[in-house]
């Protein structure tokens, strides 16, 4: 079996589970008090971080296992859970890269940060350019519709 503790939660103006308009949304991160504060030396030096999360307002009984329509769109394909970015998955984990924007002791301030309020998180790593792809990246149509709100301010 697998435990994971959270490393941090982070604080944000979000409270509502919603899939766009995040383009606004400034969150903070407070490391937990379990570690020490030098688990953030140097992490300001690089500019973007992934961070990853736990959907931990998903109930239990809307996981997803199998296929499903992104979003609950029925004009959309049916594809799998691991063909998409929902965030009903199976263990409930998020993953995203974020624009560090300051450090201040135990807190971290970041922009692009897709979760709510009072999110757990599991784990900080930063982002360096020798694990970004270097082939150019493909996916499906219709995930650029899906996404064209996302990031927009709302």
């Amino acid at each position: 079996m697998i435990t994971l503790n959270p490393i941090g939660v982070a604080y944000n103006s979000r409270i509502e589970i919603k899939d766009d308009y995040w383009g606004e949304v400034v969150s903070k991160i407070m490391l937990d008090s379990s570690l020490p504060e030098d688990a953030f030396n140097e992490i300001d030096s690089f500019s973007h971080l992934e961070i990853i999360f736990y959907f931990h307002k998903v109930e239990k009984d809307k996981i997803i296992t199998g296929a499903r329509h992104p979003r609950n769109d029925t004009t959309l394909p049916k594809v799998g859970i691991f063909a998409q970015r929902g965030k009903n998955r199976p263990n409930q984990l998020g993953l995203t890269t974020v624009k560090l924007i300051r450090r201040d002791g135990r807190e971290l301030t970041v922009s692009g940060l897709d979760c709510i309020n009072e999110t757990p998180i599991l784990d900080i790593k930063p982002v360096m350019q020798e694990f970004t792809p270097v082939d150019e990246i493909a996916q499906p149509k219709w995930t650029h519709n899906i996404m064209k709100n996302y990031w927009s301010i709302g």
